[in-house]
């Protein structure tokens, strides 16, 4: 467990399982966020008939392969720089487009907090309240930037840990708001699973505008994290600036086949997001039931729940980790949220019920004495009362079968639908 207290991030997949020996066998992750639905099996099927050559022989070099991906997406290449991972091309982007100061919301992804305070930069941070669910108020966070002096600014969009969703003109009213700045980037490693809007993504504005990129991660879509693969859109004289300081050949072979398999599996793709937001509806839901259980909606996949007072988020991750098999993300050590949150990834109803079932076992056994003398009936309310959220401006419809849909609480109050 020690390995848990190192550290900003959760310990790599393989490095907890070789501590775990055998017993690494039956965990189930609910800390990484993958897409369990690709790819298909059809899909790994083939990339393991094809391992020798690919471990064996060189990629093609990275320019190749960002045409095919260009190609893919239906964008001029010039515009894209693909990078080994997106954590990567945020070194890049740091080193290269950040000279004195940045402005993130917190709490946010580890790297855009820490990486240009590695590096002396002086990093402004702004409180996303918990009482709003975190939920980033765009006119407010444009104020702080210019009251700090910020010279560039992060948003991401779905927001990791939260989920938050910022749609989409509201972000280009953000980017567009800050056109005297020297950079704004948004982080949208998480976009294709939204289902808020039909086209979340602001990419191919951000090819008009001289100081936006656009961040991606195809590992964290695709459930490949290992391969590690991420790209950057914006103007061709912006992503120049990046992509001329990339190596050569900085993407691998296994990036480079699941790249160009791509084209042939859109339609399971597509599948697998539908498949990830029905498992969100329901899994959002089954948590709602756990009495003092806050549950954030999120647009991610991944959910943000915050604790009963009672509970310590260090002690139950150790819980299910040790007596259930189930590893989860305590979120203490991540700058703006305390260890009363737990960020859950969306998995499988059958690996839900798994997590669930610990997470009502460990409860029962904290309050026993809470619950002393209660009767079946009472024992079974209490496991069955859901708790909806407000969240800023939106309210969440804890009687809605699709669990997370929203409506706004000002305007002309037409529902925001799933696709």
């Amino acid at each position: 467990m020690g390995m848990f207290r190192q550290g900003n991030h959760s310990p790599s997949y393989a490095t907890l399982a070789r501590s775990m020996g055998s017993d690494a066998k039956d965990l189930s992750d609910f800390c990484i966020p993958c897409n369990p639905y690709f790819p298909t099996p059809e899909m790994f099927a083939e990339l393991s008939a094809k391992l020798e050559t690919i471990l064996k022989y060189y990629p093609t070099d990275a320019g190749a392969i960002t045409g095919q991906l260009a190609s893919l997406l239906q964008m001029p290449p010039q515009t894209i720089a693909m990078g080994n991972g997106s954590t990567e091309l945020i070194t890049w982007i740091d080193h290269l487009l950040i000279r004195e100061s940045m402005a993130t919301p917190v709490p946010t992804f580890g790297r855009w907090t820490d990486q240009s305070l590695e590096t002396g930069k002086r990093v402004d941070m702004f409180q996303l309240p918990e009482a709003g669910g975190f939920a980033l108020d765009i006119d407010a966070y444009v104020e702080f930037i210019r009251e700090r002096g910020s010279r560039v600014a992060v948003v991401c969009n779905p927001n990791n840990p939260d989920g938050n969703y910022i749609p989409r003109w509201e972000v280009l009213r953000f980017v567009d708001s800050l056109a005297d700045r020297d950079l704004v980037v948004v982080d949208e490693s998480f976009i294709d699973f939204v289902d808020a809007e039909h086209r979340p993504s602001i990419a191919q504005d951000a090819m008009l505008r001289h100081n936006v990129v656009v961040l991606k991660s195809l590992g964290k879509n695709f459930g490949l994290h290992g391969i590690r693969f991420g790209y950057v859109v914006g103007n061709p004289a912006l992503v120049k600036k990046i992509g001329s300081r990339l190596p050569k050949w900085n993407l691998n072979s296994l990036a480079e086949a699941v790249v160009f398999m791509l084209r042939d599996h859109l339609a399971e793709y597509r599948e697998s997001l539908r498949l990830l937001a029905r498992d969100r509806y329901e899994m959002i839901n089954e948590l709602r039931r756990i009495p003092g259980m806050q549950v954030f909606p999120s647009q991610g996949n991944f959910v943000l729940v915050k604790l009963p007072a009672e509970v310590e988020g260090p002690r139950l991750r150790d819980y299910l980790l040790e007596r259930h098999g189930v590893l989860i993300r305590e979120c203490g050590n991540k700058l703006g949220i305390t260890s009363q949150f737990v960020r859950l990834v969306v998995r499988p109803r059958a690996d839900t019920e798994r997590l669930l079932n610990g997470i009502r076992s460990y409860l029962t056994s904290s309050f026993s004495e809470s619950l002393d003398g209660a009767s079946a009936m009472d024992m079974a309310s209490r496991f069955s009362e859901p708790s909806g959220v407000m969240t800023g401006s939106h309210s969440i419809l804890t009687d809605d079968p699709l669990g997370d849909r929203v409506v706004p609480l000002m305007g002309d109050g037409r529902m925001s639908r799933a696709r």
